[in-house]
C-alpha cells in the first residue's frame, strides 16, 4: 500500500522541496504543489531500471521523478540530440539513429535492444513517438519489459475513431453524429457528408496533434477538404483514411484526465479547459475548466470512467470532449491513451505526481486514492512556448538559444523544459521550448501569476508566441473565461497585430541602444563601422561627455528614428520629429534604467547582431537595427521560390517547363510537424527545380527559379 504526504501551500515540506529542484527543468525549478504518492518504508521499489523512449522536457519530467523514487534511469537519442538535456538527466544513455524520427525515435527494434541490453524492467513512451503505438506495446508485453501504459488492445481500440466511437456508443457515452464507417471510396464519403449536414470536421481515422483535420463549412468545400486532409494524414501517420463528425462551430475543447489500475479500479483527476488552440493544436491550458457546475463536472467525470473501463484501461489517459457553449452539453471526441502535454495542471490542482502514479500503477500496485480522497484545490494554468512566428501564420523556427532566462522558480510557477541557453530547436522535432505552469488560489489569482511570469520569460535568438500568450491571458473574454476553440479567430485583431510603439517607447528602445553599445554589449557592426566613434571605448555606468547620435531602428515593418544627445551624467535629449524628450539613463550589465519625464522603467536588454530585445514590464519590444546597404541587387526576387523554414520537402508538383500562375502551389515543406505549401511568386514558366521529394532544406535556400513566361502561354 502506499501513503500520500501532505502538502502546505506557503511551506512545502522539505522533501517536496529537495525533489522539486529535480522535477524536469534545467535551471532553477519551483517547490511544487504536489504531495508525492510514495510508498511505504519497507515497500519495494517497483521497477530496477527504466527506460525513457522519448526527449526533450517529457524525458527530463520522467527520468526526474523515476530517479527520485530511487529507480535507475535509461536514455535513447538521435545523433542530433547527442548534447541534450535529457541524456544528462540519465543514469545511462544509448544513441539509436540519426536526427530523422523514423530513423531511431521510432525504431522499435533499436529501442528494445537497449532496453534488452541494459537489463531495463520497464519502458516508458513520454508523449508522441510511439506512446501510442500497439505495435511497440505488444512487444512490450511478449518480451517480458513492462510497457508503463495501457494494455496494447486498448490502445487499438482507442487508436482507431471509428472503433472508439463505436465502443463509446456501447458504454453511454455521448458522441457526435457523424460517419465512422470502413466505406472510404469518394462517393461514399460525399453521400454521407450530404445525409449529416454541413459544417463537417474531418479527422484522420487513426494519429491525433490536429494532423489530418479540416474543416469543411458547405458541400461544395468537401471535396477540397477531403484531399487535403487524406494528405495530410497519408504523411504523417501512413493511413489516409477518414472520419468526420457534425462540427460545433463555436465549441468547448474539454478533457478529463483519468486513472486506473490492473485491478479494474478508475477514477477521474477532474477536467482540463483546453479550448484556445492554433491548427488544431493547444497553445494555453488551465485546470479545472471554468464555468462548470460541480453537477457537470461529475458527469464529465464518470462518463470518462465508462470510457476508459470500457476498453479495460491501465494507467494515465485522458478523454476528451467537445462541448457546445451553447448549452454545455459534451459529445465523446477521442481517447489519448498516453500522459499529455498538460498534465501539469491536474498536478497542480491535486497535489498528485501522475509519473509516479503511472510508474507504481504499471508495476502492479494498486490505485493511491479512491474517487472520494481526490479534491480540487486552487487553480492552474499551463502555456506552451513556442519557437514560432504568430504573425507569420504560425510558421515554426529552428536555431539555436542564443538567450534564455525563464521565470524565477517557486512555489507558485514551473517551468518543464528540455533545453537551456546555448541548445538548439531541432528543425527535426516538435519548436516547443518549454511549458510555463502557474498556480493560484482561484483563477483569478492564477492567470494575473501566468501574465506577469509571460513578462518574466525572456528568449532572443528565435522568434517565439510568449507575446502572443501573453495577450491572450489579457483579453477580456480570456479573464471572463468566455473561451472557445474558435478563440483566437474571435479576437484575431487583438492578438495577431503588430506591436506599435508610442513615443516614450522610441525613446526607452534609443536610450537603450546607445547605451548597451556603450556597454561593450553593442554589434560587431557598431564597432567595425567607426572605431573612433565617441561611444567606443565607452564600458558601463553613465555617458558623460557632450555626443550625439541618430539610432535608427524598425518594429515590425514600421521604421523609427531618434536623435540622442548626451548633455550630461546620465542625462540625454531624444529629438523625434522635432520633440525634444528629456530623458536619464544608466546600465548595469543588461538592466538598463531609463526615466522618461516622471516614470522610470527597468528593462533588460539582448543584442544579438542587429536585433534588439527590450523585456520590459509590458512585455518585449523587438527592434531590428539598419543593416548597412553595400549596393547590389536584393537577395532574392520574384524569379525564385525559396524555403520559409528548414525542412524536408514532402511534395514537388511542378517540373521544368511548366507554367504556372501567381500563387500556385509548387512545393509541400514538411517542417516539425507542420506542412507548409510553396506558391509561385507570379505568374510564368518553371525554368528549374532544385529540391527534390526528401530534399532537406534550410532558411532561404532557393528551390525554383521561374523564367518570364512568354505572352502567348498564358491566356
Amino acid at each position: 500500500m502506499w501513503r500520500t504526504g501532505g502538502y502546505t501551500l506557503r511551506q512545502p515540506a522539505p522533501m517536496m522541496r529537495a525533489r522539486a529542484a529535480r522535477l524536469g527543468q534545467v535551471r532553477s525549478t519551483p517547490a511544487l504543489r504536489w504531495a508525492s504518492a510514495t510508498a511505504s518504508d519497507d515497500g519495494p521499489v517497483p521497477f530496477q531500471k527504466i527506460l525513457v523512449a522519448n526527449r526533450g522536457e517529457i524525458a527530463v519530467r520522467v527520468l526526474t521523478t523515476a530517479k527520485s523514487m530511487g529507480i535507475q534511469t535509461v536514455a535513447v537519442y538521435s545523433e542530433a540530440d547527442r548534447n541534450s538535456q535529457h541524456v544528462k538527466a540519465a543514469d545511462e544513455a544509448y544513441c539509436i539513429g540519426p536526427a530523422e524520427s523514423d530513423q531511431s525515435y521510432l525504431r522499435m527494434d533499436k529501442i528494445m535492444e537497449v532496453a534488452e541490453r541494459t537489463g531495463s524492467n520497464a519502458v516508458h513512451p513520454g508523449y508522441g513517438f510511439l506512446s501510442e503505438n500497439p505495435e511497440f506495446a505488444r512487444m512490450l508485453e511478449t518480451s517480458g519489459v513492462e510497457f508503463i501504459g495501457p494494455p496494447s488492445t486498448a490502445i487499438t481500440s482507442m487508436g482507431e475513431k471509428s472503433e472508439s466511437k463505436r465502443i463509446m456508443h456501447a458504454a453511454n457515452v455521448p458522441c457526435v453524429p457523424g460517419y465512422h464507417d470502413d466505406k472510404q471510396d469518394d462517393n461514399t464519403l460525399r453521400a454521407a457528408a450530404h445525409a449529416a449536414g454541413f459544417p463537417l470536421m474531418l479527422k484522420a481515422v487513426v494519429g491525433g496533434g490536429g494532423k489530418g483535420m479540416r474543416i469543411a463549412h458547405t458541400a461544395e468545400d468537401f471535396d477540397d477538404a477531403l484531399d487535403s486532409a487524406r494528405g495530410e494524414a497519408r504523411n504523417a501517420f501512413g493511413d489516409d483514411r477518414m472520419l468526420f463528425e457534425r462540427y460545433i462551430p463555436r465549441s468547448r475543447h474539454v478533457e478529463v484526465q483519468v486513472f486506473a489500475d490492473k485491478y479494474g479500479d478508475a477514477v477521474y483527476l477532474f477536467e482540463r479547459d483546453c479550448s484556445v488552440q492554433r491548427r488544431h493544436q493547444k497553445i494555453i491550458e488551465e485546470a479545472p475548466a471554468p464555468g462548470l457546475t460541480e453537477e457537470l463536472r461529475r458527469e464529465l467525470g464518470e462518463a470518462a470512467v465508462r470510457a476508459a473501463k470500457a476498453v479495460g484501461y491501465v494507467g494515465a489517459g485522458t478523454v476528451e470532449f467537445i462541448m457546445d457553449t451553447t448549452d454545455q452539453k459534451f459529445y465523446f471526441m477521442e481517447m489519448n491513451t498516453r500522459l499529455q502535454v498538460e498534465h501539469p495542471v491536474t498536478e497542480m490542482i491535486t497535489g498528485q505526481d501522475l509519473v509516479e502514479w503511472q510508474i507504481r500503477v504499471a508495476a502492479g500496485e494498486r490505485l493511491p486514492l479512491s474517487q472520494e480522497e481526490l479534491t480540487i484545490s486552487g487553480h492552474s494554468f499551463e502555456a506552451r512556448i513556442y519557437a514560432e512566428d504568430p504573425l507569420a501564420g504560425f510558421r515554426p523556427g529552428s536555431g539555436p538559444l542564443l538567450y534564455m532566462d525563464p521565470p524565477t522558480a517557486s512555489p507558485h510557477i514551473r517551468v518543464d523544459s528540455g533545453v537551456k541557453q546555448g541548445d538548439s530547436v531541432s528543425v527535426y522535432y516538435d519548436p516547443m521550448i518549454a511549458k510555463l505552469v502557474v498556480w493560484g488560489e482561484n483563477r483569478r489569482v492564477a492567470l494575473a501569476r501566468m501574465t506577469a511570469a509571460l513578462k518574466d520569460f525572456h528568449i532572443a535568438g528565435l522568434a517565439t508566441n510568449i507575446e502572443f500568450v501573453g495577450d491572450i491571458t489579457t483579453t477580456p473574454a480570456f479573464q471572463n473565461g468566455d473561451v472557445s476553440t474558435a478563440f483566437i479567430e474571435e479576437n484575431e485583431g487583438a492578438l495577431l497585430s503588430p506591436r506599435t510603439l508610442d513615443s516614450d517607447e522610441v525613446v526607452r528602445v534609443a536610450v537603450a541602444v546607445v547605451l548597451s553599445e556603450s556597454n561593450d554589449m553593442r554589434s560587431e557592426r557598431s564597432r567595425e563601422a567607426d572605431p573612433a566613434s565617441p561611444w567606443s571605448g565607452l564600458t558601463s555606468g553613465y555617458l558623460n561627455m557632450a555626443a550625439s547620435r541618430v539610432v535608427r531602428f524598425e518594429v515590425g515593418e514600421v521604421g523609427h528614428e531618434a536623435a540622442v544627445r548626451v548633455v550630461g551624467d546620465g542625462t540625454f535629449e531624444v529629438d523625434i520629429d522635432g520633440d525634444v524628450v528629456n530623458a536619464m539613463g544608466s546600465i548595469d550589465g543588461n538592466k538598463v534604467t531609463c526615466r522618461v519625464e516622471d516614470r522610470t522603467r527597468v528593462d533588460t536588454v539582448v543584442l544579438i547582431g542587429d536585433q534588439v530585445h527590450i523585456f520590459g514590464p509590458d512585455g518585449e519590444i523587438h527592434a531590428t537595427l539598419p543593416t548597412p546597404d553595400f549596393g547590389g541587387d536584393s537577395a532574392f526576387s520574384s524569379d525564385v521560390v525559396v524555403s520559409p523554414m528548414d525542412g524536408s520537402i514532402k511534395e514537388v508538383l511542378v517540373t521544368p517547363g511548366d507554367v504556372v500562375e501567381e500563387g500556385q502551389e509548387v512545393m509541400t515543406l514538411y517542417a516539425m510537424k507542420v506542412e507548409s505549401k510553396l506558391r509561385a511568386p507570379r505568374s510564368g514558366v518553371v525554368e528549374s527545380v532544385t529540391a527534390i521529394v526528401g530534399t532537406q532544406v534550410t532558411l532561404n535556400s532557393i528551390v525554383l527559379t521561374l523564367a518570364p513566361v512568354e505572352e502567348e502561354e498564358v491566356e
